[in-house]
């Protein structure tokens, strides 16, 4: 977008949403969602494309890093990353590739692969975190507390649709 408009497009829509069909309390709120994800990807993914990421494969070296041995299973990266096999494949294909991960058999259970990172991922993982938390993940105009709020309304759209029960 190159100029913004004069007057806020979800507030107009709301508006004739209210006037047509009724409230428009949720219609608002979920456009106003859809719009700031966009906004946010477009960032983040701005903030990473330097450094050879995706939001996906960043969110897994993350992970990576936030395990214990630096490894984890496939299976346990899906559930955590909540996504399918597949994509996990997928993600881990190109991070191996990339040579920032490397797969490993497990010690115990020759059904399981590892997924480790390497010293490569590591520094990859050091310079493009600093990338997006240098634009705030790409979530500006809020401050701390009104970051917290919006977490804590997320969190309960999330439980709600069943993401986790704790």
């Amino acid at each position: 977008m190159n100029r913004p408009l004069p007057f806020d497009p979800i507030a107009r829509a709301a508006q004739l949403w209210e006037d047509r069909i009724g409230p428009s309390d949720t219609m608002a709120a979920v456009t106003g969602v859809m719009r700031v994800q966009q906004i946010v990807q477009s960032a983040v993914d701005g903030a990473l494309k330097p450094h050879g990421l995706t939001f996906a494969r960043y969110e897994a070296l993350v992970l990576l890093t936030f395990s214990r041995q630096g490894s984890l299973p496939m299976r346990v990266m899906g559930e955590r990353l909540q996504l399918h096999p597949t994509s996990v494949t997928n993600i881990v294909d190109r991070l191996e590739s990339g040579g920032l991960v490397a797969r490993t058999p497990h010690p115990t259970d020759r059904r399981t692969t590892l997924v480790e990172i390497t010293d490569d991922g590591r520094a990859r993982y050091e310079v493009a975190t600093k990338a997006v938390t240098d634009i705030d993940f790409g979530l500006s105009g809020l401050t701390g507390r009104q970051t917290q709020q919006l977490t804590e309304l997320l969190t309960k759209v999330r439980k709600a649709a069943g993401d986790f029960t704790e």
